[in-house]
């Protein structure tokens, strides 16, 4: 608005709208989030903090108390930018996004709802109505959120990465690993050929520093005035071989 570009546009307020800022389960167990959940409603949410409290962690990270009350996960989901901190833990965790409009109700997948920087599969008249974390996707799930950022708070992130993993019962090898980042690539985006790499292998300081190296396969940062391409990469190895031993010790698994 302040560029002008919606000069004229008439804005209805969502903000009323209770029912879309809750936090409940569906009856075949996955985890239902109101798009006008805030930032802080997500941190302290019970059922996050029980079943997936690295969302509420990631946007623990966003801004300051202040931004963290009025803005919500709907919004940084569908003002599709890159660095939405809690974008990529969503990404991670497979995500189903329910939209309404005119034609009725559909459901995407979190992967194909993001078409470009800055552009997602939002059709005018339509809203953002549920965001959904399957089951399987969050079951037995050990997650752990990083962002890296020029300074300690009140700033985007430079690479945000989140890290989820499965482990065996045994607690030594990873049964399923997913990555995901914020500013590795247009979009927020799964390092799918760093999972398989991962996928099956134990639990050592070798398959640390696999994960390290195939995430920059997958990724495709740019140079900004916040960070070169090369200084990028060089904190998206780093975040991805802290994010996976945090998210594995958290799951009960030692180095």
């Amino acid at each position: 608005m302040r560029e002008g570009k919606l000069a004229g546009a008439e804005l209805i307020s969502l903000y009323k709208l209770d029912e879309l800022r809750e936090v409940t389960m569906d009856p075949d167990g996955s985890l239902r989030i109101g798009p006008m959940t805030s930032f802080s409603h997500a941190t302290k949410s019970p059922l996050l903090q029980k079943y997936m409290p690295v969302l509420g962690e990631s946007a623990d990270t966003a801004g300051g108390p202040q931004l963290r009350n009025i803005g919500t996960l709907g919004g940084n989901i569908c003002n599709g930018v890159t660095s939405a901190d809690t974008a990529s833990t969503e990404v991670a965790y497979d995500a189903m996004l329910e939209i309404t409009g005119p034609g009725g109700m559909r459901k995407i997948s979190i992967h194909d709802f993001y078409k470009g920087v800055g552009k997602v599969d939002l059709q005018p008249g339509e809203l953002l109505t549920g965001i959904i974390i399957p089951k399987e996707s969050y079951e037995n799930c050990f997650g752990y959120y990083i962002k890296y950022a020029m300074r300690n708070a009140m700033d985007i992130a430079t690479i945000g990465c989140s890290v989820n993993v499965v482990l065996s019962a045994d607690k030594k090898t990873i049964q399923r690993v997913r990555i995901s980042y914020g500013v590795a690539g247009p979009v927020p985006m799964r390092a799918r050929s760093a999972e398989t790499a991962v996928n099956g292998q134990p639990v050592s300081e070798a398959t640390i520093e696999l994960i390290g190296n195939a995430v920059l396969n997958d990724v495709n940062p740019r140079t900004s005035w916040r960070a070169s391409a090369d200084f990028r990469k060089q904190i998206i190895s780093e975040t991805a071989r802290r994010g996976l031993r945090a998210a594995v010790e958290r799951a009960g698994g030692a180095f």
